[in-house]
């Protein structure tokens, strides 16, 4: 059977056993070739814009011996998909503004009907994908920090639920965050960042990612040291609010962080 990465191997983890999956943007057709020959899946799209990995997808369900039950599409997004031929949908390693436009084309254009689970691997930019899911009635279920290659990932669950709205009221309050003024809208946007799940839970991969960025803000005010211009003021004086802020939303997380997820 196929070996995958361990960020793949934590989307597959996700998908719903028994449940008809499309990979949308699938490259080599890894995650459905996987998903299929470990039996969590009886059946798979793989969608793919390009013609080289369109090509390479094709190739990998083929010498799986798996063309009658992975159907290998070349199109654009969700556009490959058909209403209601698929109950869930993964999308993974792109950035989270184009994630959330795939998304939205689809479903304005009824492609995620039938659709009940997603499963979600943004590059960067996750918050782009937790307002979208937020304004389209789905609830974020689950979200797993992971570590590969000097990377960090993060891999959102989501189900389309009719409590949504009450259901995600709840996980957007930062009254958790102890310390904090909950009341302050800031801190709301802050969970749409950094995770309403992983904030609950964090994990030592979590505070690294953070402190890593921590990091990098502090080499850019480093950079502005030496230039003294209105511009450059207001930059300096936003990257340090921004740090101020990551670090007190980390101050402020609960106490039990174990060193990995």
């Amino acid at each position: 059977m196929m070996k995958l990465s361990k960020r793949l191997q934590t989307i597959a983890d996700r998908v719903t056993p028994g449940s008809r999956t499309a990979d949308i943007g699938s490259d080599h057709a890894l995650l459905p070739v996987y998903l299929v020959q470990s039996g969590r899946v009886p059946s798979a799209i793989a969608g793919e814009l390009n013609a080289g990995p369109y090509q390479a997808a094709c190739k990998a369900a083929a010498s799986a011996g798996l063309t009658a039950v992975i159907s290998v599409r070349q199109g654009d997004g969700l556009s490959v998909l058909q209403p209601c031929e698929a109950d869930t949908v993964t999308i993974a390693g792109m950035g989270g503004s184009l994630m959330a436009d795939i998304l939205e084309a689809g479903r304005v254009a009824g492609k995620l009907e039938g659709v009940r689970e997603l499963v979600l691997q943004p590059n960067v930019g996750e918050e782009f994908v937790r307002r979208w899911l937020v304004r389209h009635g789905w609830t974020l279920t689950d979200e797993t920090v992971l570590e590969e290659d000097g990377r960090f990932y993060e891999v959102l669950h989501a189900v389309l639920s009719p409590s949504a709205d009450v259901e995600n009221a709840g996980l957007y309050d930062p009254a958790f965050l102890s310390k904090l003024d909950s009341e302050s809208a800031m801190w709301t946007d802050w969970l749409y960042r950094m995770g309403p799940h992983l904030l609950r839970k964090p994990t030592g991969i979590l505070h690294k990612k953070w402190e890593l960025e921590i990091g990098k803000l502090e080499r850019i005010l480093a950079q502005m040291a030496g230039s003294d211009t209105p511009d450059a003021r207001a930059k300096e004086a936003a990257f340090r609010i921004e740090i101020a802020q990551i670090q007190e939303v980390l101050a402020c997380t609960p106490t039990d962080k174990p060193s990995s997820n």
